[in-house]
């Protein structure tokens, strides 16, 4: 059940970081659950350390979600770096 936990929340999590970075028009929904359960890992590699939170997409929570979007914003500035040479 954890996964199909993990797939809802990746895929809401990469939806709201591909508008905040300005990238909703070229994602679909495959590629925004995948940018978002990776920035779910990005965001505990990030937060945990530097402000002692950390939070999981398996089980819904309102931190697990807040870092996976911070997570995933991280990662749609790398990406937007390496092809537009710019952050956004």
């Amino acid at each position: 059940m954890g996964w199909i936990i993990a797939l809802i929340v990746g895929g809401v999590a990469g939806w709201l970081a591909s508008l905040v970075m300005n990238r909703d028009a070229s994602m679909g929904v495959f590629w925004n659950i995948v940018v978002g359960c990776v920035g779910s890992i990005i965001g505990n590699m990030v937060a945990g350390p530097l402000l002692g939170i950390t939070g999981s997409v398996q089980e819904f929570s309102i931190t697990g979600l807040i870092v996976a979007i911070l997570g995933a914003v991280i990662l749609l500035g790398i990406v937007n770096l390496i092809q537009r040479g710019r952050v956004r």
